[in-house]
């Protein structure tokens, strides 16, 4: 059974379709102002590793919007010079390629918000029809004193409520809990503005994701997730409108990703501690680095990203790239070993069980690595056979479909008569260091260095692998 925590309820649940067959799930874009920092690639990438684990299950219908249009953005484009749509398109293509670089899988269905606006517009319509929208001036708020159910997602209590209060940011903080804008008229005359039966004018915030999810999803969705930070307003509100204008509930489970800190404090440029992945990748580290220790912590824990903490991400994935390469290269008899196969299966087991237990990615990767220190011994100790390495090579294949974190091995170019060579010159080291010829041990390993290999000796024995 796969449980998740469902943010509504507070409570870790069951979690299947509404159909049985297609799950039905709506994430949060980007808003493309900027390169989008690490904080934010935690969230996406704990929606990757979602959309990956129910597509193991289920058939997958997963919607992603660009927020394209917002207060960032259209005073980033007035600075500039631009227009919205250049301005944004830029930063578009840049998260998609950022998203590659860190194997985010792609949505099936991308919603930039300026490509909805007649959704949006119809949606306001509706609300305006049914009483729980009003017209102040130019622009058009939601009443919250209408929706009694205000709150509920992000328990907030109703005495805060200030009722009839508005506010017209996209964004405000926790002790404004006012009616919020869905349509905003235009102030500057450079603002970007889309004709509509109650004014001029673009939408709120708030009003398009209610408005493309319900377009591709329906009414109802099975899943809604997001970062932490999203929870108020943005879901709130986004409830608010949608089940006022249906009258059946927007989503069965809601799902929080926690946030990331930086060196144990919220990320902030003025801090030092703000970093695009682009910003990462210029210092030297790997995309692939940095995925696995976005990876390492459930999403529902706060994440301290450290510099240290991408040197031990590294150390992690080096220990998977060398037991692969030293698994390929083996020199191994036909058949398996009937207790490194009862280490196999119950790997499986625990790796399944911890990613259907709330994405417990932590303890999915505790049991790969205790698996690979069981078979290093049995290499070590040729207790490995020709049936066994199919079968790991196999689940390190699953392993790489639902985490995304097994390392590229092209590299591995070495024939089996270049690999036994190596093996032979590594045990000739071995009974030199048994010898405590200390000298020829240093010589065959300065010998296999030149030929770029490197020599690891640990507890489980002698490894090697490719510089």
């Amino acid at each position: 059974m796969f449980k998740l925590t469902n943010t509504l309820t507070g409570e870790q649940e069951v979690f299947e379709p509404q159909d049985k067959e297609t799950v039905r799930m709506y994430t949060c874009g980007p808003t493309v102002y900027n390169f989008v920092h690490i904080g934010n690639f935690r969230t996406f990438v704990f929606q990757d590793i979602l959309r990956r684990q129910l597509s193991s299950k289920w058939k997958l219908k997963h919607v992603m919007n660009i927020t394209d249009i917002d207060d960032k953005i259209i005073a980033r484009s007035i600075e500039t010079g631009q227009d919205i749509k250049s301005y944004t398109a830029d930063y578009t293509a840049a998260f998609f390629e950022d998203c590659d670089q860190l194997r985010i899988q792609k949505p099936e269905i991308i919603a930039p918000a300026t490509e909805h606006i007649g959704e949006m517009i119809d949606l306001v319509n509706r609300l305006l029809a049914a009483g729980y929208a009003y017209r102040e001036g130019d622009s058009i708020y939601y009443r919250i004193s209408r929706f009694p159910a205000y709150g509920r997602l992000s328990r907030l209590d109703k005495r805060e409520l200030k009722v009839g209060a508005r506010v017209e940011a996209d964004e405000y903080e926790k002790e404004e809990p006012r009616d919020f804008v869905l349509w905003k008229a235009a102030k500057d005359a450079r603002e970007p503005r889309w004709p509509a039966p109650f004014g001029e004018g673009r939408p709120g915030w708030h009003l398009e994701c209610s408005a493309m999810a319900m377009k591709y999803l329906g009414d109802t969705l099975d899943l809604h997730c997001g970062g932490i930070d999203l929870l108020f307003p943005h879901h709130e509100n986004e409830i608010a409108q949608s089940e006022a204008a249906t009258g059946r509930p927007f989503v069965r489970f809601w799902i929080h990703g926690e946030h990331l800190l930086v060196d144990g404090e919220k990320m902030s440029k003025s801090k030092g501690n703000f970093y695009t992945l682009r910003d990462l990748l210029n210092k030297g580290y790997d995309a692939l680095t940095i995925r696995y220790l976005l990876v390492s912590v459930r999403y529902r824990k706060q994440l301290n990203f450290t510099l240290e903490g991408l040197k031990e991400a590294q150390a992690a994935l080096d220990r998977i790239k060398e037991f692969l390469f030293r698994l390929r290269t083996a020199k191994l008899e036909p058949g398996s070993n009937a207790i490194l196969a009862g280490c196999l299966a119950n790997a499986r087991e625990q790796f399944e069980a911890a990613l259907d237990d709330d994405l417990n990615t932590s303890g999915a990767l505790g049991a790969i690595f205790v698996f690979i220190s069981e078979a290093n011994v049995a290499l070590e100790h040729g207790r490995l056979g020709e049936a066994d390495r199919m079968e790991i090579q196999e689940w390190f294949k699953v392993i790489d479909a639902r985490l995304g974190i097994v390392p590229a091995m092209e590299h591995l170019v070495l024939d089996d008569k270049q690999a036994e060579q190596i093996e032979m010159l590594v045990r000739q080291r071995n009974e030199a260091r048994r010898n405590r010829n200390f000298a020829l041990s240093d010589q065959i390993r300065q010998q296999l260095f030149d030929r770029g290999v490197v020599i690891e000796d640990t507890r489980e024995g002698t490894r090697w692998r490719q510089k």
